[in-house]
């Protein structure tokens, strides 16, 4: 190929390497390359948090509440090591990569190991939530196609329930001693999980993958439907691990012991479990023990100085330590997420006991961290109300999540604290489309639209004024108002039914299902409440049934729920 003009040296060493196929191009083309870099190229895998921990914090503590009702300690090098032998039994398992592994487990040592015996290993790991209805439990498992389930042996009768319907599962894993497994299950491919890895030497060559190979994944409650899956990869996690760590994030460091009471099954522990690898953290998991004796017992005797997790378990917490006056000897600062905290409890933590509580917000599709509430210098002198306003918002976003509120032709409104719009987020752990391609195509001119309308002021404080999407949070759980609705429409008495969130002082959100009777009818509340019982989760049931001449409707017939809040404004729920 003919050239126009004279080709540099300079120009030709920009186009070595992955490059060289471009030497043959025009002159001014060449002059456009870049120069690159000359550093080495390593992927970001999950395995090399798993290494470093080893390496560099071999002796650091992990500490369990086990299922057993005992506590478990061992260091950062046993969990490598436990973690290699997961590899090896998964790949005796005939497992290729890509195929997921399920888990239907609290927050212990064994999970964590999963964590990263799966993921490393190159295939995905799927944590389950267990508080789902068994039906829902069942649609996940089958859509994500899981080739192996994990479990705690306290949902041994939720797996009896569902084993069969289960169509993809092989193997089936009870996270337990040989000695502590069942010989009458009636579930066939049972391990025993401490009988499977130990058959395994601690040795093992995790592959060297492309680190956007998939790591893990977690299902988003389905307001418009089905549940609808995040698949992370390798890169996505360990760029929100280090961004998880930050100092004006979580500020994670060796130096802390860390008390994740937010669930393992909930977006990976908002990636406390890879952040605490990264740094050499103590880890202490609460198992199923969530009451405010044990998780206060627990903080005490292991010296926990952070902790994370949502408003209903600290609200435990302190209702247990205020009659006794009791006090943290080691806690310092707790980040609330998964729901708004309340005024009183940031003063309770600050005030009462010198905890520093940390507003966070995220979603399952942004894996999940966004935003995270610390103040800047300039705000430490601000008077105590101004600097409460500040704290009850979720906060700043976090570097890698940039954020933009637009109206509904899309364009981008000011950052003035006052004017509010739909929250849209971009950045490198933020998904491009859900798995499967399920839903529509989540991307808005590369922004992901949340469903949340937010105002952000001029220091990039955010704060949620409501949710575009009729979802109900409750205790940091998602409720679908469409799936509480679509039970109530199924009762032969029931002509429409409308389902929306009512303040609750414990739990943030509880249902509440106004319902219109078809002509004639006699039924009663309780009768539609005992309906539900079967149908759905117990505490996703409705709080009570309130019935309605009508339910407000748009001019394209849609239920305004809007307009059904305003008609309920003064209700109170039962027993408040």
């Amino acid at each position: 190929m003919a050239l126009d003009g004279p080709i540099r040296t300079q120009g030709l060493h920009r186009l070595r390497g992955s490059h060289a196929k471009k030497w043959f191009v025009h002159a001014t083309e060449i002059e456009k390359v870049p120069m690159l870099g000359l550093m080495q190229q390593q992927s970001l895998l999950i395995s090399s948090l798993i290494e470093f921990a080893d390496r560099h914090h071999g002796d650091g503590e992990v500490v369990s509440r086990r299922v057993e009702g005992d506590v478990h300690r061992y260091s950062w090098s046993d969990v490598a090591n436990r973690s290699r032998q997961v590899a090896n039994a998964l790949d005796t398992l005939k497992l290729i990569l890509g195929d997921r592994v399920a888990t239907l487990a609290w927050n212990g040592y064994r999970h964590l190991e999963l964590y990263f015996g799966v993921s490393g290993s190159g295939r995905v790991l799927h944590t389950l939530n267990p508080r789902l209805h068994p039906d829902q439990v069942v649609w996940i498992a089958n859509h994500a196609e899981d080739q192996v389930l994990c479990f705690d042996m306290s949902f041994l009768p939720l797996v009896q329930a569902v084993h069969a319907r289960c169509t993809t599962v092989k193997h089936w894993v009870a996270l337990c001693d040989a000695d502590k497994l069942p010989t009458d299950t009636g579930i066939p491919n049972l391990f025993s999980y401490e009988a499977l890895i130990g058959q395994h030497e601690a040795r093992y060559t995790w592959p060297d993958l492309d680190e956007n190979t998939a790591s893990s994944m977690c299902y988003t409650s389905g307001t418009t439907g089905n549940p609808k899956a995040a698949l992370y990869s390798h890169r996505s996690t360990l760029l929100h691990a280090y961004a998880a760590a930050l100092p004006d994030v979580m500020c994670i460091s060796a130096r802390d012991a860390i008390l994740p009471v937010v669930p393992m099954f909930h977006v990976n522990a908002w990636g406390i479990p890879y952040s605490a690898a990264m740094t050499g953290a103590k880890l202490v998991f609460p198992g199923p023990a969530l009451d405010g004796k044990s998780v206060y017992d627990l903080i005490e005797a292991e010296k926990v100085t952070f902790a994370a997790g949502v408003p209903t378990v600290w609200q435990m917490l302190l209702s247990h330590m205020k009659p006794a006056n009791l006090r943290f000897s080691s806690l310092k600062r707790t980040v609330i997420g998964g729901s708004a905290c309340p005024p009183a409890m940031i003063d309770a933590f600050r005030d009462d006991y010198g905890v520093d509580v940390l507003h966070a917000w995220g979603m399952t599709e942004m894996s999940p961290l966004g935003t995270l509430c610390t103040l800047k210098n300039k705000h430490l002198n601000l008077p105590a109300e101004a600097q409460m306003k500040l704290r009850l918002k979720q906060g700043r976003s976090i570097f890698g999540v940039d954020i933009k509120i637009v109206n509904d032709a899309g364009e981008a409104l000011p950052h003035d604290g006052k004017t509010y719009g739909d929250l849209l987020v971009k950045g490198p752990w933020i998904i491009r489309e859900y798995f499967k391609q399920e839903g529509p195509a989540p991307l808005v001119d590369g922004w992901f639209p949340t469903g949340d309308v937010a105002t952000i002021d001029e220091d990039g404080f955010m704060q949620i004024t409501d949710r575009s999407k009729d979802v109900i949070k409750s205790g940091g759980e998602w409720i679908s108002s469409i799936d509480i609705e679509n039970i109530a429409m199924a009762h032969p008495d029931v002509a429409m039914a409308a389902c929306v969130g009512m303040p609750h002082p414990k739990w943030d959100e509880r249902p509440v299902v106004c319902v219109v009777k078809k002509p004639g009818s006699l039924v009663t509340a309780p009768d539609l409440l005992k309906f539900y019982e079967g149908k759905t989760a117990k505490w996703q049931i409705p709080d009570d049934v309130i019935f309605v001449e009508a339910i407000p409707l748009g001019a394209t017939g849609k239920m305004l729920k809007t307009k059904l809040r305003e008609q309920l404004a003064g209700y109170k729920l039962p027993g408040i």
